[in-house]
């Protein structure tokens, strides 16, 4: 895809970096990517990609703006209560960047809607807040042997890892979590704090960005802990589970 003089200079600092130049510019113009959660994780995700000039964003979810989600949800307004958080978003993304396409889907995805969506794009960003998705997300994904950029956060702490089973090692998110915990918390049960989820969110970008343009060593195979109230960062190391019963049998 080549670049025209507005995306040289729209672009211009981050085509600066030997990391990303032109060619990665014109790899994230040619990038597809599907943005699974609209509210405080997808928020940035969005503004982020938008603003680096991926050129198609792919936008799911079904729930509408509400007064509540104004605190942490920063691609939504005052002016969008009431709104579905896919309109919503794509009149911001339109705002910031026009150039960037968008495909909306306003309704939940289904099984079957889920893996055409996962299907058609590059990559996918799981910014939900429930285990039941994550799983049916991450389920396509090694399906269709899609890289997933999966986020969580909740009160003061937040995570963040890659999946991508294009790799042999690459563990996926069943690997990590197995049938989830006892305790399923949302924010709107447990609470969060705005900078918690926009820190996520931000790095969720990045891997975007490094997957797409193909630079640095992305999240696979390591869990990066944040602890808000301490400033800190831990990471982990994840193993893929041979007897996974998502990817064990996927012929890694």
């Amino acid at each position: 895809m080549q670049l025209n003089d507005e995306d040289l200079l729209r672009y211009s600092r981050q085509i600066l970096l030997k990391q990303v130049d032109i060619e990665g510019q014109q790899r994230l113009a040619a990038g597809r990517v599907l943005l699974i959660g609209l509210g405080g994780l997808g928020s940035p995700v969005a503004l982020y990609l938008a603003a680096a000039g991926v050129g198609e964003l792919h936008l799911a979810d079904f729930d509408r703006v509400d007064l509540t989600n104004l605190q942490r949800q920063v691609i939504h307004d005052g002016d969008s209560l009431g709104q579905s958080k896919v309109i919503s978003a794509s009149s911001r993304i339109a705002a910031l960047n026009p150039q960037v396409r968008c495909v909306l889907h306003e309704r939940g995805l289904d099984a079957d809607s889920l893996s055409a969506a996962v299907a058609a794009v590059d990559v996918v960003v799981d910014c939900t807040d429930n285990f039941t998705t994550r799983e049916a997300i991450n389920a396509a994904c090694v399906a269709a042997k899609k890289p997933l950029v999966s986020g969580a956060a909740i009160r003061l702490e937040g995570q963040l890892s890659v999946f991508d089973p294009r790799e042999a090692s690459s563990p996926c998110y069943h690997c990590l979590y197995g049938h989830g915990s006892e305790e399923q918390l949302t924010c709107s049960e447990a609470g969060v704090l705005g900078p918690v989820v926009g820190t996520i969110g931000c790095l969720q970008a990045l891997e975007v960005l490094k997957l797409l343009a193909g630079f640095g060593q992305p999240l696979v195979g390591r869990l990066m802990l944040f602890d808000a109230l301490n400033s800190q960062f831990r990471e982990l190391k994840v193993r893929r589970d041979p007897a996974c019963a998502v990817c064990g049998g996927d012929g890694h």
